[in-house]
């Protein structure tokens, strides 16, 4: 049987507040991670989004598969406030989640509070330069 790399997906496997935003990436648990990322109840995710990229059921999968333990999503959606279309919307209503889009820094803000309320919190965050 032949040996080689095996390549698996990189996650922080927990929660943990965010300690940074900014300079198109993120600071969590002594950590950093260059891009977006996904924050769910079974841990931290890279996140292959970008500022401008339609956000649709397909980018949002990991978080469809774990709605029984999500309650709320924050959405950062980059430097500005963008909202979500009607079906993505009816597609996290219909698994049981309520999604609230605004900017990554009020989400990163938002999530840590919600987190330390130890409540059923998830968070997409969209990286921002600034």
């Amino acid at each position: 049987m032949a040996k080689g790399i095996i390549i698996r997906e990189q996650h922080f496997p927990g929660r943990a507040p965010i300690d940074a935003y900014g300079n198109g990436g993120f600071r969590f648990a002594d950590m950093s991670h260059r891009g977006s990322i996904l924050c769910l109840p079974s841990g931290i995710y890279g996140w292959d989004m970008q500022e401008g990229t339609p956000l649709d059921e397909t980018n949002l999968g990991k978080v469809l598969a774990e709605a029984a333990e999500i309650e709320v999503l924050l959405v950062g959606t980059g430097n500005h406030l963008k909202p979500l279309g009607k079906e993505l919307r009816a597609a996290l209503r219909q698994a049981g989640i309520s999604a609230d889009p605004m900017s990554t820094g009020a989400a990163v803000r938002t999530f840590n509070i919600l987190l330390a309320e130890q409540r059923a919190v998830a968070a997409a965050l969209i990286a921002v330069e600034s």
